[in-house]
């Protein structure tokens, strides 16, 4: 019986080269790919041709083929430009998203099948196994679980998607790496947005745009003018330092109005919502469920689960009801529905709800 075919997305660190021992240990065939997303090959970053080198470095030692494609026309066109548009929207997008919807599991997993794998893989700590009829995205026992930004999965790419470190915490990945003697064994992980190396994004934004965002005034709820902001591209929802005023007690943003070019700042408490509206939904666990379910709710990354009341909408959005109201409920960012171990499904948060 012939070995399955698995193509590895390699971004040169310690996850990805960790994946392809793990692979090969279960008797995987295994190629190695880097995609190229961007030349900033000075400061490197995810998807720059300065990690491409490490990840060849690791797949030379481990005697398996490694290749670069370059995918950055379709990540400028897909990942940079939402990017630039959500800020210019007043939201704070999550481009890791928008980039495993598209990139990672989109165009690479179709390279991979036009080419005659049977998978793709990645470093990613979550977890892909079929239940039932239906592939579910589950939370990885890692401190690490990054099941939040993988939930635009459809069945069809988690049909075809493998992760050798959902069971792992990041030392022993790292462990595993030093015993194999690979070179990115101690490399420090990336903690900024890889097309932004330093994470100045409003001088990325400015670039983007050709120009400086307007500046506009921060308002109070009721419509007082309270000062003068340096453009709606510096703020996000939840934000209290770097106002560049003093008000005597903290002050949140709690609204960013681009067609007004108003960004509204309420006192503590302000920036909690008892709920929200999401859009774009990606069902992983269900299947387009019409009736309201309960479900832990996560609004950012770095969230834990609230307990919550889902509720499918008509228009195919759905409705997040808290317990309790949640901190920073931010337009552009992902909620994503948990019911237990498993991604129930999630989608892009469009507003919070009014507090009543």
């Amino acid at each position: 019986m012939s070995k399955k075919r698995v193509l590895l997305g390699m971004s040169g660190g310690v996850d990805s080269s960790a994946a392809a021992l793990v692979l090969l240990r279960a008797g995987y065939e295994v190629a190695g790919v880097t995609m190229l997303l961007h030349r900033q090959e000075a400061d490197g970053g995810c998807g720059s041709l300065k990690e491409a080198g490490d990840a060849a470095r690791v797949c030379e030692t481990l005697g398996i083929p490694h290749e670069i494609v370059d995918f950055s026309e379709e990540f400028s066109a897909r990942v940079k430009a939402d990017f630039v548009s959500e800020y210019q929207r007043g939201r704070t997008p999550n481009p890791c998203i928008v980039c495993n919807r598209y990139l990672k599991f989109g165009a690479l997993l179709d390279y991979a099948l036009e080419r005659g794998f049977d998978f793709v893989a990645t470093g990613h700590y979550a977890l892909v196994e079929k239940r039932g009829d239906r592939w579910a995205l589950l939370r990885s026992p890692s401190a690490k679980d990054q099941s939040y930004v993988l939930y635009r999965l459809t069945q069809e790419q988690l049909a075809h998607t493998l992760t050798p470190l959902g069971t792992m915490e990041k030392p022993e990945a790292r462990r595993l790496a030093e015993e194999a003697g690979l070179p990115v064994a101690h490399k420090p992980d990336s903690q900024d947005i890889c097309f932004i190396p330093h994470g100045d994004y409003h001088r990325f934004l400015a670039q983007q745009m050709g120009r400086e965002p307007e500046p506009g005034n921060f308002v109070s709820r009721d419509g007082q003018v309270l000062g003068r902001h340096k453009g709606i591209t510096h703020y996000t929802i939840g934000q209290r330092k770097g106002l560049g005023l003093s008000f005597g007690q903290p002050m949140y943003v709690t609204k960013i109005d681009p067609a007004a070019n108003e960004v509204t700042l309420g006192p503590e408490g302000s920036q909690y919502a008892p709920g929200l509206l999401a859009q774009d939904i990606n069902w992983v666990a269900l299947d387009n469920p019409r009736e309201p379910f309960r479900a832990g709710v996560k609004v950012r990354y770095s969230a834990r689960p609230a307990p919550a009341w889902v509720i499918p909408l008509k228009d195919g959005g759905v409705r997040v009801e808290f317990d309790q109201p949640q901190r920073s409920v931010t337009p552009g960012q992902a909620a994503v529905f948990y019911q237990d171990d498993a991604v129930a499904g999630g989608g892009t948060i469009s507003a919070p709800l009014p507090a009543e």
